[in-house]
């Protein structure tokens, strides 16, 4: 069921529950600006929204645009398709046609000074409505022509012209333009007014947002990035050292303040190898740390990480994946580095693998990989990838499941002090330096109890055990994976594919079919008694990821008894998977059977 091409045909929702805007131009034309104020508009209409970033190969500069899905209720995916584009410009706005997907319900809008709009958009059937932006603009002194564009889109999708303007009074940071940006907002309300009774003159209107009552619970604007940072400081990370990579630089921007108000310190460092080391050194000195990476960062921190598995050094690496391999695709997404952060170390380095399901997850999961290193006294990698980490959406406020760092120290004087014990647990008490009578030796070769050096078969088999036991002991409660619904129709998955399978597997119950979902949060270390029982009556089993080796499913069938023969549905990025596609790919999958 591979399926490797990135232009995918892609169904659509037959009852559309949201509306998706496309906000495109070049480089500084302020289309993200506009998304994201977009975006705090919904938020305070009661609506629900997600906003992804999408650029081209270059990074800064060149063409852009922000993708917009809002909705009555909290969503982590992008849907099939796209009801409104909206082009400041056209340059190279082209290259994004297989991401922004129109059909003819969808509403094309772009400035006719600004050239004629791309063939490819044209020719799916898009209802074309042209619209002198950057006139709108020049007509009021001091505006900014994606605030136009704001305007236009926010009410064609059905928000109210206050919330629009109360976004705009919230984020705008130059007082003598905010009048003038306010009207072009209102003038960009006005035009989408008119283009509404123009749509319905030529066969109906564009998809709008039904009337949202206001929620009355709190409810955050996040990016997952911003929530891996709040998690970690939640959980106790009081250091963190990285060297900025995208799409992994936010996670460091944004702990660069925060850490400072709880009494702690961002470093940038010179390079990933100086920033994994930095963060050992300071957990070796009793501060819980961190640092944020992406592909290229992990590989070059392969051997620090297994400095920390053989030191028994508590660190956590957030890798947010992207496109590889070597520098690959930047600024698009996909799962391809699992591999690696199961298997990447030379030796037996026995590590854990956490990944968050969703960009709300993105806390959650960052805050238990602290509590789980710190208690284990082992390295953890956090799997997050570039759609999440990206990506800012509304979500209602985190419950705080209160995993905080514990790391079992040593006292004073412990009599007969050996830093790496062989306990029952596999954890051993870790004392701080500068405590009195329990000085200890930590370095990356093997060594005994005590912490001396030594090539020993019987303390390299000991440590080897002891490593490993400690994390197969653990207990990681009910947390390890989401289990959902039920029929004995299982699917498998991890990370931002999650949130595609959940709709798709939504729309497939409205159609009668009852499936199963085992969303894995822990990748590593493996649990067999608890895979057991999630499977358990399992008829058929899919395996549904990012990637185009089908890592996660060669994993699972190297480490798992399944009760049947699993099947796997994988394609790599730069693409996300949508819920329309997964939905086929579910009923061609059902009905092989």
């Amino acid at each position: 069921m591979t399926r490797q091409e990135n232009t995918l045909p892609i169904p659509t929702n037959p009852q559309p529950t949201s509306v998706s805007i496309a906000l495109a131009g070049s480089g500084g034309s302020g289309v993200m600006t506009a998304g994201t104020v977009l975006l705090a508009a919904a938020a305070k209409a009661g609506a629900y929204g997600l906003m992804v970033r999408t650029s081209g190969p270059q990074i800064r500069g060149g063409e852009a645009a922000a993708l917009v899905r809002l909705g009555p209720q909290a969503m982590s995916s992008l849907d099939d398709g796209f009801d409104l584009l909206l082009a400041i410009d056209w340059q190279n706005v082209n290259r994004f046609a297989d991401e922004i997907v129109l059909g003819p319900r969808s509403v094309l809008i772009g400035d006719p000074d600004e050239g004629e709009a791309p063939e490819v958009f044209k020719a799916t059937g898009a209802r074309f409505a042209p619209l002198s932006m950057k006139k709108m603009a020049k007509a009021i002194p001091g505006a900014w022509v994606n605030m136009i564009a704001l305007g236009l889109s926010g009410t064609l999708a059905g928000l109210p012209l206050q919330a629009l303007q109360d976004a705009v009074r919230e984020s705008w940071k130059k007082p003598d333009t905010l009048e003038a940006n306010l009207q072009a907002v209102a003038a960009g309300a006005q035009a989408a007014a008119e283009i509404a009774t123009s749509l319905l003159e030529r066969g109906g209107a564009m998809a709008r947002l039904q009337a949202t009552a206001l929620q009355s619970k709190p409810r955050w604007m996040i990016s997952g990035n911003e929530a891996a940072g709040f998690g970690a400081i939640q959980g106790g990370v009081r250091f963190c050292a990285a060297y900025p990579i995208t799409p992994a630089t936010e996670v460091l921007e944004w702990l660069a303040p925060k850490l400072v108000e709880v009494g702690g310190t961002l470093l940038q460092a010179e390079d990933e190898l100086a920033s994994i080391n930095m963060i050992i050194g300071a957990s070796y000195g009793g501060v819980p740390s961190i640092t944020a990476t992406a592909g290229p960062g992990l590989s070059l921190m392969t051997e620090a990480i297994g400095l920390a598995v053989a030191s028994e050094v508590p660190v956590v690496i957030v890798d947010v994946m992207r496109g590889g391999p070597s520098t690959g695709i930047p600024a698009k997404s996909e799962q391809s580095d699992l591999s690696f952060a199961v298997s990447g170390l030379h030796g037996d380095a026995p590590r854990l693998v956490v990944a968050p399901s969703s960009i709300g997850d993105c806390l959650g999961a960052t805050q238990w990989a602290v509590h789980l290193a710190e208690s284990l006294q082992a390295p953890a990698i956090v799997l997050s990838d570039q759609f999440m980490g990206q990506s800012r959406a509304i979500i209602d406020k985190p419950v705080d499941a209160g995993y905080r760092a514990q790391r079992l120290t040593a006292a004073a004087n412990t009599p007969d002090y050996k830093r790496y014990r062989n306990t029952a647990s596999g954890v051993s008490p870790m004392a701080i330096p500068g405590t009195e009578g329990v000085a200890y030796t930590a370095d990356g070769l093997e060594h005994s109890e005590a912490g001396i050096p030594s090539s020993q078969s019987r303390d390299h088999v000991l440590q080897l055990d002891k490593r490993q036991r400690k994390l197969d002991l653990f207990d990681y409660g009910p947390y390890w994976a989401d289990i959902e619904g039920e029929g004995d129709a299982v699917v498998i998955t991890f990370g931002s594919t999650t949130s595609a399978v959940r709709e798709a597997m939504a729309r497939a119950k409205a159609q009668g079919i009852d499936l199963r979902l085992v969303a894995l949060r822990l990748l590593a270390p493996t649990r067999p008694e608890q895979m057991a029982a999630a499977v358990q009556g399992a008829r058929r089993i899919l395996v549904i990821e990012q990637n185009h080796g089908a890592q996660l499913f060669r994993y699972l069938r190297a480490w798992y008894d399944f009760p049947v023969s699993p099947q796997s549905y994988h394609r790599p990025g730069p693409l996300p998977l949508r819920p329309g596609e997964l939905l086929t790919a579910l009923l061609d999958w059902r009905n092989a059977q």
